[in-house]
């Protein structure tokens, strides 16, 4: 039986993602419960690990979990494996009355970025995540247009190698494009681009995201100060994520404009920030920020969900 305050969780997907994922929710949660992990090497490390910690598993994939008993109790599914994948995944979920969170960025639900939005959709049968990069970066993208308007942003996301599983080099176009879009949706800027590198170095670094921002209607200081709150707020679930240095600022006139591509010319401000994200070490080692701030974000908007739906049934 579920503790009373809990709902069953599933993750299909068993790599880095999901198995950082599981972690956290054993480790963490006060409102949701391991049901199964799910996956398709019945020797993945991923499987190993939930076996050895007491969570059910299959390796048949989601056609294994459908089969498994527990399925009729869970209330919300995680998507850890692929864009395409996920497509058929939701699909399922839906005809069943499951809540999925969507991890990949297949970008099928609305997107949603839980400094941001995060009580936007709590009753959407499909939740997007958007991206690590996207988690990392947008964030700083709406604290600038909260005060300001955002005609373009720009956001680079550098991760470790070592850190990007199969699924995430099989989705790096979703990931650029989805990254883009949520930069645009979520973020407020008229125009977004996203580039993601995977950075080979070793010993690995952390994850490192830079932000360009052009912006029209607010002073440096009121770009600033926004920025840091809005850091300041991201770090009560990520306590890893920081600024590596002050935002740097450079205004343009009409004495020295710049012409952007898809944009025009350019009046303004310019504001640069650069970010760094140390994991939590739950599954992989604390370079890792990109595993973590998106395991976190997930589990951070599924405790959203969890709560809304424990009020209701308490209700």
């Amino acid at each position: 039986m579920t503790p009373a305050g809990k709902l069953k969780v599933a993750i299909i997907g068993s790599g880095n993602i999901g198995t950082d994922l599981m972690i956290k929710i054993l480790r963490t949660s006060p409102l949701l419960e391991m049901a199964a992990l799910v996956g398709i090497e019945a020797q993945s490390e991923g499987l190993q690990r939930a076996t050895r910690l007491g969570v059910a598993v299959t390796a048949d994939g989601f056609d294994g979990l459908r089969r498994m008993p527990v399925f009729a109790d869970i209330d919300i599914v995680f998507d850890a494996t692929s864009a395409a994948a996920h497509r058929r995944h939701s699909d399922a979920c839906a005809a069943a009355g499951k809540a999925i969170i969507d991890l990949t960025p297949a970008a099928i639900g609305p997107y949603v970025i839980p400094e941001v939005n995060g009580d936007a959709h709590l009753d959407a049968p499909n939740v997007n995540m958007v991206t690590c990069g996207g988690q990392a970066t947008i964030p700083i993208v709406a604290a600038v247009s909260s005060v300001a308007t955002v005609p373009y942003s720009e956001i680079v996301s550098s991760i470790a190698s070592r850190s990007a599983g199969p699924g995430t080099r099989a989705n790096i176009d979703e990931f650029t494009q989805t990254t883009a879009q949520g930069i645009e949706k979520v973020g407020g800027a008229k125009r977004g681009k996203a580039i993601i590198v995977l950075n080979p170095a070793d010993p690995p670094m952390m994850m490192r995201g830079t932000v360009y921002t052009l912006s029209q209607g607010a002073s440096e200081k009121e770009i600033e100060h926004s920025i840091e709150d809005m850091v300041s707020r991201v770090q009560t679930w990520v306590p890893g994520y920081r600024l590596k240095q002050k935002v740097q600022f450079e205004r343009f006139g009409s004495n020295n404009p710049i012409t952007i591509p898809g944009v025009g010319e350019f009046e303004g401000i310019k504001s640069s920030v650069f970010l760094e994200v140390e994991g939590a070490a739950h599954y992989l080692p604390a370079y890792a920020g990109n595993l973590d701030i998106m395991t976190s974000a997930g589990l951070r908007v599924a405790e959203k969900i969890a709560a809304r739906r424990l009020a209701q049934r308490a209700g």
